[in-house]
């Protein structure tokens, strides 16, 4: 979970490391450090953001073209200048970051101790570090073959960068479950865990497979896995616009990515959805369509805010493709010895295809004999290369930590596959099909209408600032909604906030409910309409505050509710994704008006790539 940047070529390398951690630093923001070869090791490292290193840096020697640097998302050890990487091993010839956990580095340490090495800092990467200088010194050979030596008796995950003073125009790397990518310049390279700090200057990448081993020079690239074979690089053309990965006029990014949400559900949609003759064509599961339309079951495998895109997604399936479908936890799927049938289709969602648990879990399933489909958004991940099949969500990079364009652009494509799997099922009419295209075609120009209504949603905002709590209520397809909406409360604000099945708000909420309590309905017109207006009339009679988003045209909720957000109509299924928007306006706003930093929220990072 922390961002890991390198750079060797002819440039001065320190500019080129310390803008690429701060647009990295949404990967982890407890600390950062930078190494830099020139004559020796240069090491600077501080607690706090990038800022604080770039501050601490002024007026030192910053000389070398050679460097790597990192932002750290706290492991083993608190935040602190000592726990920060870059490390120096003992002899201080060699340099390391380090993204991942090392699980036993404690026996590691115990065997280092004994030999006499001494420990400034409580990680595991110091530890994984000196037992490679160790066999370094102790086997002869160079720093590559420690480094692979030492990588087939480590357990756990890890993505390292590494440098020694012996050969300056070098860095060799490594990953294992955490993402690592090679930008390929003329004369120079750039490594990072994702192309955002490479963009800039190259458009073309090599993304690193587990257990490979990469030696990195201004001239050579070298790949090999851990049995020492050569591997041939594979190179990608990045599909990516520098633009997109700055603040472009907004104050914050989590405010651009949902601002830009009617583009990024358009771009999901383009090329896919055919609205007028009512056609969909998805090219990542054109050649598995017989087999996922077999499937006797689908589990769905995701965490955090993918997870509630996988509940949205369970009803879907369910009611327009007729196939049972379990939504679970990639933490606990992988750990539990779940019943997986050969022939039984696993849905994998993660926004950036790195998810630690994730991938851990859909290779456990792939064994067994399912088909994986992959719902991501970066293109060249690891789950979208171990899965067979699959969708692009095409949002683009999203920066703010808390999901936000990312998590329509994943109901957008679960809507898609949904759809085309049901109609090839013909489990839906061919008259419904074409309705359900029509609607989701609509769902841009509407989002855009919810946006309209900023300063409306920041005056709500501002009267619910001061609560400690918060309740979020919906049925049916609603009812993940209100999930992601308490999540999002939670993460940007740190009002504790609880989402519920609003018919069982009577089994055990309601007992909280008081004038303090505000209660956030997504109320808008389905099946339910009627009976979640019933709820909302039990929390008025209890004096709690009820907001409710709710449809245009509605005449009675705006009697019962304190304050109402209202949006476009839509077909309950297509809903979700519209009713999801105001609330993520809300929270965000309610966040900017408590002081938080809403795009860095306190110890959270963008990508889980440990467990």
């Amino acid at each position: 979970m922390c961002g890991i940047v390198g750079y060797v070529g002819s440039r001065q390398a320190y500019p080129v490391v310390i803008k690429g951690l701060k647009r990295l630093e949404y990967r982890g923001y407890d600390s950062a450090g930078i190494a830099l070869l020139n004559g020796g090791i240069k090491l600077y490292k501080k607690q706090g953001k990038v800022a604080d290193l770039e501050n601490y840096t002024i007026g030192k020697s910053l000389e070398g073209t050679t460097a790597i640097g990192h932002t750290r998302w706290a492991t083993h050890g608190e935040p602190s200048d000592a726990n920060a990487h870059p490390h120096l091993s003992g002899s201080g010839e060699l340099a390391m970051i380090h993204n991942g956990i090392i699980e036993n580095y404690a026996s590691l340490k115990a065997d280092l101790l004994q030999k006499g090495y001494r420990f400034k800092s409580d990680t595991d990467t110091e530890v994984l570090l000196n037992f490679i200088e160790d066999i370094y010194k102790n086997n002869g050979g160079n720093l590559e073959e420690a480094l692979r030596i030492a990588l087939k008796r480590v357990v756990g995950a890890y993505c390292i960068l590494l440098i020694e003073t012996k050969n300056p125009d070098t860095i060799i790397a490594a990953r294992k479950g955490s993402p690592l990518v090679i930008g390929i310049g003329k004369n120079e390279h750039f490594l990072a865990s994702d192309a955002t700090p490479i963009v800039e200057y190259t458009k073309e990448v090599v993304y690193v497979n587990d257990y490979e081993i990469a030696i990195v020079k201004p001239d050579e690239l070298i790949l090999k896995n851990l049995g020492n074979e050569k591997q041939t690089p594979f190179i990608t053309k990045l599909d990516l616009e520098l633009d997109t990965i700055e603040k472009g006029g907004y104050d914050h990014f989590m405010l651009k990515e949902i601002f830009e949400q009617p583009k990024t559900i358009l771009d999901c949609l383009r090329g896919r959805l055919n609205a007028e003759k009512g056609t969909i064509q998805v090219s990542g599961i054109e050649n598995y369509l017989e087999e996922i339309s077999r499937a006797n079951r689908i589990i769905i495998i995701a965490c955090g805010t993918s997870w509630h895109a996988g509940l949205v997604a369970e009803y879907i399936i369910e009611e327009t493709c007729r196939i049972p479908v379990e939504v679970e936890y990639a933490s606990e799927f992988r750990y539990r010895n779940p019943i997986v049938h050969n022939g039984d289709m696993i849905i994998a969602i993660s926004q950036s295809g790195e998810t630690a648990d994730t991938i851990v879990a859909i290779e456990k399933a792939k064994e067994q004999g399912a088909i994986i489909m992959g719902i991501v958004n970066v293109v060249g991940s690891s789950i979208s290369r171990i899965s067979q099949t699959g969708a692009y969500t095409h949002s683009g990079p999203e920066i703010g930590v808390a999901s936000t364009k990312a998590f329509t652009g994943q109901l957008a494509a679960l809507m898609l596959v949904a759809f085309k799997i049901a109609r090839h099922r013909q489990t839906i009419t061919e008259e419904r099909f074409k309705e359900l295209c029509s609607e989701l075609a609509l769902v841009p120009g509407k989002v855009e209408k919810i946006l309209e209504q900023n300063e409306s949603i920041k005056k709500i905002a501002e009267s619910l600032k001061d609560s400690s709590d918060a309740l979020f209520l919906g049925r049916g397809y609603n009812f993940p909604i209100a999930l992601e909406g308490a999540l999002k409360l939670k993460e940007i604000s740190y009002i504790h906030a609880e989402g519920y099945p609003a018919a069982e708000m009577k089994h055990g909420p309601i007992a909280l409910v008081d004038e303090n309590l505000p209660v956030i309905f997504v109320a808008t017109k389905d099946v339910y309409h009627e009976k979640i207006v019933s709820n909302m009339q039990e929390i008025k009679a209890r004096k709690g505050q009820v907001i409710a988003v709710i449809n245009e045209g509605d005449l009675v909720t705006p009697a019962i509710a304190d304050s109402v957000i209202t949006i476009p109509e839509a077909d309950e299924i297509i809903a979700p994704i519209l009713n999801v928007i105001p609330l993520q306006l809300l929270s965000y706003h309610i966040g900017i008006a408590r002081g938080c930093n809403v795009d860095m929220p306190r110890n959270l990072a963008k990508s889980v790539t440990v467990e």
